[in-house]
This record gives structure tokens, sequence and C-alpha cells, in this order.
């Protein structure tokens, strides 16, 4: 069966995360009953990371079998044509959040999960006194002043390879909590931070756990100096809160 890669984009809001679920609507579920709609046999829909309730992805990495061979554009624009215009209907309020942007052919080698070589995340900040208005659900409202350089000197701490359990969720299921992680940057857009970051896996919540936590410090709650004493903790309760999911965007799968 003809393999594909699918890079995907969607607004989290609506979804309770990618994983498919029994009860409430996933951003996995919905493209496969696209992909089903499209080639008419069901077809499993296997993603690069579970994002969570309400985290968003402008680069999403997914891949398909297919019973038989299609042109790649004809794959996105059949696939988009159901994500958007469920049942057939017009697109409108019911129409998905989600879009395929590129469909390519890959040998059944690879693997939108296991050929990953790292991932790469967006967190946004919006810093201001004012509410959000069109903004709202996609980024983290911080009213607080922040303090760029603080925040940035505390994340050098986290880069490397650590132990990650003050920043790792109490239901995280992965073996380990060592991970190493290549890189946080912390960069003034405007009126918004941007806390860039980069690794081969993360821990659950952990990119929001660091962003909350570096939050801290950028209020001056914190000093640089208590990031590494959580770091050294491993331990979840020493660590900060965690961010919103608001903010949080998967931007691109190394492979």
């Amino acid at each position: 069966m003809p393999r594909y890669k699918l890079t995907i984009e969607y607004d989290g809001t609506p979804y309770a995360g990618w994983q498919k679920q029994d009860d409430r609507p996933t951003v996995q579920q919905n493209i496969a009953e696209a992909v089903e709609k499209f080639c008419g046999t069901p077809v499993d829909v296997v993603g690069a990371g579970r994002t969570d309730a309400g985290v968003h992805a402008t680069a999403q990495v997914a891949h398909i079998d297919l019973p038989k061979e299609y042109d790649s554009f004809r794959i996105m624009q059949g696939i988009n044509f159901y994500l958007f215009c469920p049942m057939g209907l017009p697109e409108g309020p019911s129409a998905n959040r989600i879009a395929i942007t590129e469909v390519e052919p890959v040998s059944n080698e690879f693997h939108a999960r296991f050929s990953g070589k790292k991932r790469h995340y967006l967190y946004r900040v919006i810093n201001r006194r004012s509410r959000l208005g069109l903004e709202a659900g996609r980024a983290w409202h911080v009213v607080e002043p922040l303090d760029i350089d603080s925040m940035r000197a505390a994340a050098n701490i986290l880069v490397g390879h650590h132990d990650f359990s003050s920043f790792r969720d109490t239901q995280c299921q992965s073996k380990s909590p060592v991970k190493t992680l290549e890189q946080l940057d912390v960069e003034p857009v405007g009126e918004e931070v941007h806390f860039i970051t980069s690794a081969r896996s993360f821990l659950h919540h952990q990119v929001r756990i660091m962003v909350g936590t570096l939050s801290l410090v950028g209020k001056g709650r914190w000093s640089v100096a208590d990031m590494a004493i959580a770091l050294e903790a491993k331990d979840r309760t020493r660590g900060g809160p965690t961010a919103p999911p608001d903010g949080l965007y998967l931007t691109k799968v190394d492979y």
C-alpha cells in the first residue's frame, strides 16, 4: 500500500487534542474520517506527536497508507474537502479548523513518529495590559511586564541533557524524565514574547511548564538561581506553573 506524508495545520481550540477519544472531537479522528470519505476505506492516521487539548500546529506531520496510488495534490484537495465541508455541506460554523497543507509520497519505512529526529515548538505570550481580542485562544495573555534578559538567562540553564522531573506532568507516561533540550530561546517580537524550543522529544507538558516557570522569572518572582534549584530538585512540586495550551504551536518536525 502506498504511504503518504501529510503536513497539517490546525487551531486546537475546539479539540480534545490530537489523539482519538471515544466521546470528544480530536484532530486525528477528524482527519481519519475525512481520509475514509476520500478513499472509501478506513485508514490509520499516524501523527508525529500527540498535542494536548487546545494546542495548535503550523506543521504537524502524519502518515497514511492508502489502498492505491493517487496524485498528491488530489489527496490534499480531497481530504481538505471533507474536512471543510462535513457531510457535503458548504463551509460554515460546522467546518473543521484543520487543513492539510502538503502531501508527498514516502517509502514504507517512513514513520511520522519514530522517524522524527527533532520536534520544534513555539510558545507565544502577548505581554500587554489590554485583554486579547483576535488572539484570544491563540496566545497566553500576561499582563505584568516581563524581563527578557532574566528569562533568557534562566532558559539557558535548562538547555542540555538533564533530568526534567521538575518540568514534567505528574501523569507523564514517559519511561525516563531525562531528555536533551537542544534549544530554548526567548525572543521579543513587538508586544509578544516568543519561546522557541527544540528537542528530539519532550515530556508531557514539558514546554508549557518551562514557559510557566520562566514567566515567574520574568515577573521577578523567581531569580535565575531559583531555576537552577528547581531543575536540580527533580521534583514537580518545585517547578513553576503549567502555562495554558493557548500559546503552544508545533511548528516543525525534522526527519
